[in-house]
């Protein structure tokens, strides 16, 4: 599986982006649970919002809820981060990843197989 990661640049405080990451090599994602972390600089990574690729059920990170939503594209194989009301606090190198054999969380991320590049938000205050 290769994820690609796209739609980071750098934002002010109050604005909106939406993360995009294309995901190739399979047939099919039906399985698949798609997470977006992210990893600040001094920091260590964070879980941001994961979905199900066939039903589309979701969880968030309490910090992001209501602000972030995820989403996904079965026809495109994109799952999308719209991010709004960004805070500085949400700067960070933002990184989709996705696996199939998981606890009972989604937000650990040793549990995702395949991960993607990583790109940057940055918001200014």
């Amino acid at each position: 599986v290769q994820l690609q990661a796209s739609g980071g640049g750098l934002v002010q405080a109050g604005d909106s982006l939406r993360l995009s990451c294309a995901a190739s090599g399979r047939s099919t994602f039906t399985n698949y649970v798609f997470g977006w972390f992210r990893q600040a600089p001094g920091k260590e990574r964070e879980f941001v919002a994961a979905i199900t690729y066939n039903l589309g059920t979701t969880s968030y990170a309490d910090s992001v809820k209501g602000r972030f939503t995820i989403s996904r594209d079965r026809a495109k194989n994109t799952v999308y981060l719209q991010m709004n009301s960004l805070k500085p606090d949400d700067t960070a190198i933002y990184l989709c990843a996705t696996g199939t054999r998981f606890g009972s969380t989604w937000a650990n991320e040793n549990e995702y197989g395949f991960w993607g590049q990583g790109t940057q938000v940055t918001v200014s205050s």
